[in-house]
């Protein structure tokens, strides 16, 4: 059977030349490199979460609660029966099957009431576990001792601990717990966009650059809709205003999306943080350094030490006894110490180079850093953790 000039396969495309022309590709028109969205360098003014507190008792622990020695548990229990109608005399109550804990959680901005909430607890007593146990109505209340939410429920603590006679086991912290839903909002955070005419979008790290460009990036946005609107105008380093316009009146959630996911290019200052606990070094593209030249050697002192033991010859005098004689050696080894110069200007990249060649550990590398520092070469705050 004949085959057809279209039926011919053509030649396979050599691989090395498409691999080195999109090596050539990448090298010269690289891709435009994305800034970080609004909405994850900075927030909205008054758009943020509330602490809540609560004190409450855990029933229901298997003899794991606070002993009889922690006055202010049965004299919340007392204290609790007497407003149920039964009279208990705190001093003669003696349970082991319950347990004082501090209840915490966070209030969301825009929580309607009758909302859950998941909840910790955490022991505030000397009981061993709130494993099984139930917490019992606990107002949670704000900084201005506002309550805002009831919490209540069966406890997890995701663990256990068992045992006896001295050998026990234990998986996880067993005085600490959680209760998935466990609150029930009861009162609303007032906060209303459609009485504001104005927002404050707040930076988490201040930094006037950023600022400034991020009022930039928002009039460019909105001009669109307003051509010649400066609505956005930078503050401080940490804050930006941003006025309402007429194209957006009572469309204020639409005006806070569209912001939220412009792209920022964020500016930040030189820096070099340093671990000398795990010998952790981390430094940004912005460090410099000046002129500086770097000696480095290491002087290794070894003593070790061989004991012998010497005992009394054959006829030896009443009394010899034998000794441990320790024999001492010492060395002393130095390396040869080698010298890189750096040249002003010099990016933390060819810093490392240069240290790497010359052997050098990371430990070795935060000596080094804080010297450079101390001589005022090092263009970059150094944090040491």
């Amino acid at each position: 059977m004949r085959r057809h000039d279209n039926d011919r396969q053509l030649p396979p495309i050599p691989l090395l030349p498409l691999i080195f022309l999109l090596f050539l590709a990448w090298v010269f028109f690289p891709t435009k490199s994305e800034g970080a969205r609004i909405k994850d360098i900075a927030s909205i003014e008054g758009v943020r979460d509330n602490s809540l507190i609560g004190y409450g008792l855990i029933i229901g622990l298997n003899g794991t609660g606070d002993k009889s020695g922690t006055l202010f548990t049965v004299q919340t229990l007392s204290s609790m029966l007497n407003k149920m109608g039964i009279t208990v005399d705190a001093k003669s109550v003696k349970v082991k099957n319950i347990a004082a804990v501090m209840v915490t959680t966070r209030l969301p901005p825009f929580i309607r009431s009758g909302s859950r909430l998941d909840v910790n607890v955490s022991s505030l007593g000397d009981a061993t576990s709130l494993q099984g146990g139930t917490l019992l109505m606990t107002p949670l209340k704000g900084a201005d001792q506002n309550v805002y939410a009831i919490a209540q429920g069966p406890v997890s603590i995701g663990g256990f601990i068992g045992g006896a006679g001295g050998d026990t086991t234990q998986k996880n912290h067993p005085t600490a717990g959680r209760i998935a839903g466990g609150a029930l909002v009861e009162k609303e955070v007032p906060f209303s966009f459609a009485e504001m005419d104005k927002f404050k979008i707040v930076l988490r790290r201040h930094d006037f650059t950023t600022a400034l460009r991020l009022s930039k990036v928002i009039n460019a946005a909105l001009e669109a809709d307003t051509p010649g609107l400066i609505a956005a105008r930078p503050i401080d380093a940490g804050t930006v205003e941003l006025r309402v316009s007429e194209a957006y009146q009572g469309r204020e959630v639409s005006l806070i999306a569209l912001i939220e996911g412009l792209d920022v290019a964020v500016d930040y200052p030189a820096k070099v943080v340093v671990n000398e606990r795990t010998g952790t070094i981390v430094m940004g593209d912005q460090v410099r350094i000046a002129d500086v030249a770097i000696a480095h050697g290491n002087l290794t002192i070894r003593v070790k030490t061989d004991l012998q033991v010497s005992q009394p010859p054959p006829l030896a005098p009443k009394g010899a006894k034998t000794v441990v004689v320790p024999q001492q050696e010492t060395d002393v080894i130095e390396e040869d110490s080698k010298i890189v110069f750096m040249r002003g200007g010099t990016t933390i990249g060819d810093l490392i180079r240069g240290l790497n060649a010359i052997g050098v550990t990371p430990r070795d590398l935060i000596s080094i850093l804080q010297a450079i520092k101390a001589a005022g070469a090092l263009h970059a705050d150094l944090e040491i953790l």
